[in-house]
């Protein structure tokens, strides 16, 4: 009888988490048993691992093979566990040393022909073995580069299971794998610019608002006013990512599989546009195993849902607590995993289902109650958390033809990026609050003071407009953003009255203020509000 180990690991949430792999080859009627919890794609390893270790070249005795996953009582998912079972049965079999396996963890998918395929989640995979005091991690190819982040733990990339036998008995070459080169383009890709954008002046100074203090946006206007094309450029003018928040907004693409040799590090911002048939558990994440959802997909991103009345109710609803938390928590009979979920949301919306509603040119067709029913589709706390609503009337033809290009991204980015040094300073000594749409409700006073005209006005807004608490506190945060993108300390009128043109206030004649309580942002284009 041989018995034989091998160290490999599974991933639950964000994290892997050790496994195991013992293999047990005595006498008796030919068999493979694997245990240990294994899920679909880890019980037909049987299949791939016997073919892969017979045209690798290598004969196994007619015995009885065993394979336990450990611990017992962790499900176990995915391929990656074909390489380690692989080993463990040619270290049972005696065909390769145990103690060359010692120290080293394995994992890969193989194919029929005993090459190794790409695996999800191998960043994790690379801290976990790091923390364990592996000294190295033998990956496919195609993951190489993806963990190779995570120094100084050696990262070996293997083509196929022979290439990883002729390494471990015969010194064979298993090259040490490259980390992402800091030079490379972002993700390389040419990226949009908001130079591109004719007119919408107002939507692109309140993206840049937005950009600034990281607040949520909600766009609404008629088909073809500019909303997506204006969305997709907000990645280009938010700051560079960190390396901290490169590595969090990487290990959730590794672990849904969605890097390549191409692409082993995630450099610029997410942005991230699921369609409105999208379900909750797409959306927010979830699953059997819990597996990480559009809003942790958007992590340190922008998730932009377009036609927002058109989701699902109760996929917008379960938006509004990672919207305050920045966090997601999938509850599952197995346990409980919670995801990051820190995004710009950015939604876009017509004001009818016709699109013409409130358009001096076309009329609107819809019923009353079909018209109705198309708002009420959006509930009051959602949109009280989208910080900045901003009216898109269609784009007039002389823009389209006559304006010259707009600012381009780089130099919209370089205010943003100023008004995000001064936050940074400001926030030096608060724990997780890194922008001005994070200020916590205690400390809003402290940190967005107004002086005299700036209180006037305030006072005035929240008495003729009864706005809520929650709005209360989402304009001073608004305007502190502008009063930063400006070099500003306390708020001014001017601040807080752009500020509050960027609420979608309601039009009350008798109580509408005059237009030196509320300034306008653009003088050179008219005041638009829903």
């Amino acid at each position: 009888m041989a018995l034989a180990s091998v160290q490999s690991a599974t991933i639950f949430g964000l994290e892997a988490l050790p496994v195991q792999v013992e293999v047990d080859m005595a006498l008796g009627m030919p068999n493979f048993d694997l245990v240990g919890l294994p899920e679909v794609a880890v019980r037909e390893s049987r299949v791939r691992v016997r073919a892969a270790i017979h045209n690798s070249g290598f004969v196994l005795p007619q015995k009885r093979i065993t394979v336990n996953l450990a611990p017992g009582d962790l499900k176990k998912e995915g391929a990656g566990f074909d390489l380690p079972i692989a080993l463990g049965i040619l270290a049972a079999a005696e065909i390769v040393e145990p103690a060359t396996l010692q120290g080293r963890t394995f994992a890969g998918e193989l194919s029929l022909t005993g090459d190794l395929r790409h695996i999800p989640g191998a960043l994790p995979l690379a801290v976990l073995a790091r923390s364990r005091g592996q000294r190295d991690l033998i990956l496919p190819a195609g993951n190489g580069r993806e963990a190779a982040v995570v120094a100084p733990l050696q990262i070996r990339s293997a083509e196929s299971l022979r290439q990883v036998y002729e390494f471990l008995m015969c010194g064979g070459p298993l090259p040490l794998a490259r980390p992402p080169d800091e030079h490379e383009p972002p993700d390389g890709e040419a990226l949009p610019d908001f130079r591109d954008v004719r007119g919408q002046a107002h939507a692109k100074r309140a993206l840049e608002v937005a950009a600034a203090g990281g607040h949520n946006v909600l766009m609404v206007g008629p088909p073809g006013a500019g909303k997506t094309m204006l969305a997709r450029r907000l990645p280009t003018i938010l700051p560079e990512l960190s390396f901290e928040e490169a590595l969090e907004t990487t290990v959730i693409y590794s672990v849904q599989g969605q890097l390549s040799e191409k692409r082993p590090f995630i450099r610029s911002r997410p942005f991230r546009a699921p369609h409105h048939t999208a379900s909750d558990a797409g959306v927010i994440g979830g699953g059997t195993v819990p597996r990480p959802g559009e809003v942790s997909m958007a992590h340190n991103g922008v998730l932009f849902l377009d036609e927002l009345g058109e989701f699902r109710r109760n996929v917008l609803e379960a938006l509004r607590q990672p919207l305050e938390e920045r966090r997601v928590t999938v509850a599952r009979a197995s346990g409980s995993v919670s995801f990051p979920a820190a995004f710009m949301l950015v939604a876009a919306t017509n004001p009818c289902p016709c699109g013409r509603a409130g358009d001096p040119q076309t009329s609107c067709t819809c019923s009353p109650q079909a018209l109705e029913r198309y708002r009420t589709r959006l509930s009051q706390p959602l949109l009280d958390r989208l910080d900045l609503h901003i009216d898109m009337p269609a784009v007039r033809i002389e823009a389209l033809l006559g304006a010259p290009l707009g600012e381009p991204s780089a130099d919209i980015r370089k205010r943003v990026n100023a008004a995000r040094a001064i936050q940074r300073q400001r926030f030096s000594g608060l724990r997780g609050v890194h922008c001005n749409a994070q200020i916590p409700v205690p400390a809003t006073q402290a940190f967005c003071a107004q002086d005299l005209a700036g209180q006037r006005l305030l006072r005035k807004a929240m008495e003729r407009f009864g706005l809520s608490a929650r709005v209360y506190h989402r304009v001073l945060r608004i305007a502190r953003t502008i009063a930063d993108l400006a070099g500003g300390d306390k708020l001014s009128a001017h601040d807080l009255g752009e500020a509050l043109q960027y609420r979608g206030l309601p039009d009350r004649p008798d109580t509408e203020p005059t237009a030196a309580e509320v300034p306008a942002t653009h003088p050179e284009e008219p005041e638009t509000r829903p």
